[in-house]
């Protein structure tokens, strides 16, 4: 049947009065089939010229309004319906996509990276070579489910000369983190937070309060000598994505460190990891971790001989602190979930922390630790003399490992690295 181009054009401004309100698929077929319809034969083809709709959907929708008691209507699709995900026709695509993002390391301290050197293109390329002919469109998608995402330049490059073995020790760490995990042996990463004041001083972010109402604050940022600062030393078990956090209320040093880590191995570590023989730490270059200080080793020491396993440490060149896993993993989900709350006591600090979780499943014990812990100690040559550690090849001050008891016992374990 022929149509007059006057019909044709008030189906068109019709369609195009009513396109916004077609909110789903089922309202827009069965309105198409209601004016194919009123057209008669060959209507179907000319709606479907005009709306896009495939000449099997049209079908579809004059059916449903030819029957309507037969239509579910808590179902837009019949069940089945729909395309199926990338995965459910390549399955393995998303593994192979993170195994190939993972190789092209660049500066980050193990994976998986977040950001990649890697151009669409060639990850491209790389998957139809392991039998998955997926898109560039996908794999983006893809890529941003796995936490990955296009980076900008940012002016992150000290001014200071780098370390040439920086992107090596990055490798190192990852290739360790791996084989312990691998093995079934925990892998922690550690970190103490930024002090934080304790009192009604102004916490940065926003939180939703009525209009007009802001949560009221003291208008300076002077220290309140009663309350005082504390100091959160965090523990992130980086295979069972939880941890802990010690909050210290003295000075942030290695006694405390190493404290907190001893406390989240009898709360967390050991009923996860019973038959564990070694605990592997990966921690900044500086700071109460650092890894030219001697009373960090020596606490260690006690440490492995007190549980009776093998410690091995893993430091990061120096101006890498922001790779540490605990810093996007742990403490960034603390920073975002006590935004804009004054931290008034030690009881909301706590209580902040320990009710932080992640919708993958990531949650944080909290204990407080009121131990007054003493700064300034010297350790001597004499007692490190006496320190059964055995350090790596590769950056023997980064990597080394710690062994159940002292040089002089008798009963010291065989010098051997894991590293």
């Amino acid at each position: 049947m022929k149509f007059s181009e006057e019909s044709i054009n008030n189906i068109k401004k019709r369609y195009e009065s009513m396109r916004y309100f077609l909110t789903d698929e089922r309202l827009k077929r069965t309105w198409a089939a209601s004016e194919a319809q009123v057209l008669g034969y060959g209507g179907i083809k000319i709606l479907c010229s005009i709306t896009g709709l495939a000449f099997e959907t049209l079908t579809k929708g004059m059916e449903e309004i030819s029957n309507p008691e037969a239509v579910d209507l808590s179902r837009i699709r019949t069940r089945g319906g729909g395309r199926k995900t990338v995965e459910e026709v390549y399955p393995g695509v998303t593994e192979a996509l993170k195994s190939i993002l993972e190789d092209s390391t660049s500066g980050s301290p193990m994976s998986p990276l977040k950001w990649t050197t890697m151009g669409l293109k060639e990850q491209e390329k790389l998957l139809h070579e392991k039998g998955f002919p997926i898109s560039h469109v996908t794999i983006m998608r893809l890529a941003n489910e796995l936490d990955y995402s296009l980076q900008g330049n940012m002016k992150t490059i000290s001014s200071g000369a780098q370390n040439p073995d920086r992107n090596a020790q990055f490798e190192h760490i990852n290739a360790t983190v791996m084989k312990f995990q691998k093995n079934g042996q925990p892998v922690i990463s550690v970190d103490t937070k930024k002090k934080e004041k304790v009192g009604d001083f102004k916490n940065n972010g926003e939180e939703y309060r009525p209009k007009g109402n802001p949560r009221k604050v003291n208008d300076h940022d002077f220290e309140d000598k009663k309350l005082g600062k504390v100091a959160p030393y965090g523990v992130y078990d980086m295979t069972q994505n939880d941890g802990m956090v010690n909050v210290g209320i003295s000075s942030d040093t290695a006694a405390f460190a190493v404290e907190s880590i001893r406390r989240w191995w009898h709360s967390m570590g050991k009923p996860v990891y019973p038959d564990a023989t070694q605990l592997l730490i990966t921690c900044d270059g500086g700071g109460s971790n650092g890894s030219r200080n001697r009373l960090w080793k020596r606490e260690l020491q006690e440490l492995s001989t007190e549980l009776n396993i093998e410690i091995a440490v893993c430091h990061y060149p120096p101006g890498t602190s922001k790779w540490n896993k605990i810093e996007h993993r742990m403490f960034c989900y603390i920073s975002k979930h006590w935004r804009g709350i004054p931290l008034v006591s030690h009881e909301v600090i706590v209580n902040l922390i320990g009710s932080t979780t992640t919708k993958t499943g990531f949650a944080v014990q909290c204990i407080m630790d009121n131990t007054k812990y003493e700064s300034g100690i010297k350790v001597s040559d004499d007692e490190i003399a006496l320190f059964n550690i055995v350090r790596n090849d590769f950056h023997g001050e980064w990597n080394y490992s710690i062994l159940p008891g002292t040089k002089s016992d008798d009963n010291t374990l065989a010098t051997h690295s894991t590293l």
